[in-house]
């Protein structure tokens, strides 16, 4: 790996677009190495991982509204069009509103994967654009392979070193270029095109963390799928030979210095050396609960606790729970944020996987997670729950930061807890990472994305279309470009709403 040094320049030092962080960027997306062996067998991991959860949510409000909207858009002229989830394969829409609908898909549970560092992603998130793209021109599995490395590569190098979140903007920003880059690389285009679509989809996808706090809404699940969207559009208006505002980052009214650390600002971004494979994706984790990625080894910890020691899931004997960890997650999904929310009985889904002391009181006391019933209106309201969760507080520990942001065999998503009962005994104990993470307990290896799949899409789609995908996905790097037009799902139409409120289209 190589070190981009990146800051603000002004006007006048004419900064050459070869020494620009978006150049440099569609240098890697533009270089034609190979995916290695085990980056490609993680890409299908994560393919398998995403239709997962895209089918699971496929029943609710905001996915059935998105596929609404895609629907009502044809492809175009110079392409097939692309698949929608749930809707039947030869029901092709315009690539930009598949990104669109498949993005919704994908995020609305919050149950895909993730890679934490400086910043937050869920790099998962680069492959529904990119699959879109791929449909719609007739790529082949190898072309969309080295398009989701591509995009996986980028936003995980992006998250590693540059901060968003610490001046409120929403992780996004990082999705809209990598999503962008990725879809460069699987239609082969030259650096300059690339350069171009990667400083529009950034100048547009710059968007506040608003999304990601208070009362959380349904745009938590859509603003990935925008990203997506845009990054579809900015290429296409790219590939017709127009610019983008640039240097993007490094400009003086550019997004460093206004958006991020300002004038003075500068960050060292890790890219790879040319000829080096994109192996990114091996740094990322995929999810064993539906719940944001900080709760996850909470869960865990949760379950062994309620066996140990069956008292911490009764309000009556617990007098507090307070849980050291990390700055992030003290500040992100616990009491640090300041949200009342959080705290909330009848607050959104969208709020309830964003707060963790909601998370670990009911974890506590059923010793399970699911992606509904964990979240269901009855279950965030009983009164023993309620109780307990009030009683749960978070706080930063220096030690559990350190370790959030040690890139080592000690870095950790989780922290310790201390529950202590009324009568005056302490249950305490810690937990570095969630069980399914790769340091964890039980890492999560291909027969269970395989089982995750078949757990969460037979519901929906039943048992011979779980069959008929699992037969194209795991084949992934081999398909024809007719069979990547058929890496999609269909549900039955008891399962699709067609009865929404109209919008516009």
């Amino acid at each position: 790996m190589r070190e981009h040094h990146v800051r603000v320049h002004r006007s006048d030092e004419q900064l050459p677009r070869e020494q620009q962080l978006a150049w440099a960027m569609a240098e890697v997306a533009a270089d034609p190495v190979e995916v290695s062996s085990s980056a490609t067998q993680m890409i299908v991991n994560r393919f398998i991982d995403n239709a997962a959860v895209a089918a699971a949510s496929i029943t609710r409000p905001a996915v059935s509204s998105a596929r609404e909207q895609a629907a009502t858009h044809p492809p175009s002229r110079n392409g097939q069009g692309s698949t929608v989830f749930g809707l039947a394969l030869d029901q092709r829409v315009s690539p930009e509103w598949a990104a669109w609908a498949n993005g919704v898909a994908v995020r609305e549970l919050d149950y895909h994967d993730t890679y934490l560092a400086a910043d937050y992603s869920h790099p998962g998130d680069n492959t529904p654009p990119v699959l879109a793209v791929a449909q719609h021109v007739g790529k082949d599995g190898h072309a969309l392979v080295r398009g989701i490395a591509t995009g996986y590569e980028l936003q995980i190098d992006l998250v590693r070193s540059i901060i968003l979140h610490q001046h409120k903007i929403d992780h996004i920003a990082h999705l809209g270029p990598s999503a962008a880059a990725g879809i460069g690389t699987l239609l082969g285009l030259s650096t300059a095109t690339i350069h171009q679509a990667i400083g529009q989809a950034l100048h547009t996808t710059t968007t506040t963390r608003q999304s990601r706090k208070g009362e959380i809404s349904s745009w938590k699940a859509y603003a990935p799928g925008f990203a997506g969207k845009i990054a579809v559009e900015a290429v296409d208006r790219a590939m017709r030979g127009e610019s983008s505002p640039a240097p993007i980052y490094e400009g003086e009214d550019g997004v460093i210095a206004w958006l991020l650390d300002g004038p003075e600002g500068g960050y060292d971004v890790p890219l790879p050396e040319p000829g080096e494979a994109k192996e990114a994706i091996l740094l990322s984790y995929t999810k064993e609960h539906s719940a944001e990625y900080q709760a996850q080894a909470w869960i865990d910890l949760a379950r062994k606790l309620l066996r140990e020691h069956p008292a911490v899931g009764d309000p009556e004997q617990v007098e507090s729970i307070v849980v050291h960890t990390s700055h992030h997650t003290h500040f992100v999904i616990g009491s640090g944020a300041g949200d009342p929310q959080k705290y909330d009985p009848f607050a959104s889904r969208e709020t309830l996987d964003h707060s963790l002391p909601y998370i670990l009181a009911v974890a506590l006391q059923d010793g399970v997670w699911h992606h509904e019933k964990s979240y269901a209106a009855t279950r965030a309201q009983r009164p023993d729950t309620v109780a307990l969760w009030q009683k749960v507080t978070t706080v930063e520990d220096p030690e559990w930061t350190r370790r959030y942001h040690d890139g080592g065999d000690s870095q950790s998503y989780g922290g310790r807890v201390v529950i202590t009962l009324r009568d005056g005994t302490q249950v305490i104990d810690e937990i570095s990472v969630a069980d399914a993470h790769p340091a964890g307990a039980r890492p999560f290896a291909r027969e269970d994305y395989v089982h995750k799949f078949r757990m969460l899409a037979v519901p929906t789609i039943g048992e011979a279309e779980v069959e008929r995908f699992l037969g194209l996905a795991l084949r992934l790097p081999e398909l024809s470009p007719d069979e990547v037009r058929q890496l999609s799902f269909t549900a039955g139409p008891d399962m699709l709403r067609l009865d929404g409120p109209p919008g516009l289209f």
